[in-house]
């Protein structure tokens, strides 16, 4: 089994964080510029599974648009800088 090292460790983050960064500026300046909330909502809803004891319920979603992959790609670039 393939071991991560620090620096997948690092490449994760900052792409999460690049990706985060990018969707919040996305929103900030949509209303200017709406290009750059283009994009698509992927996942799955609210899925509930009751047991005996307990009920979990698991649900998720990506809102891709064009400033998340804008930041995505930024994160990127400053890995490769690194």
């Amino acid at each position: 089994m393939a071991k991560m090292t620090k620096q997948t460790g690092m490449l994760i983050i900052l792409l999460i964080v690049g990706s985060i960064f990018g969707s919040l500026l996305g929103e900030i300046f949509g209303a200017n510029l709406p290009f750059l909330n283009v994009g698509k909502k992927l996942g799955f809803g609210p899925t509930t599974v009751e047991l005996a004891a307990i009920s979990l319920t698991l649900g998720i979603y990506l809102k891709i648009n064009i400033a998340t992959i804008l930041g995505f790609f930024l994160a990127l670039f400053i890995y490769t800088r690194l």
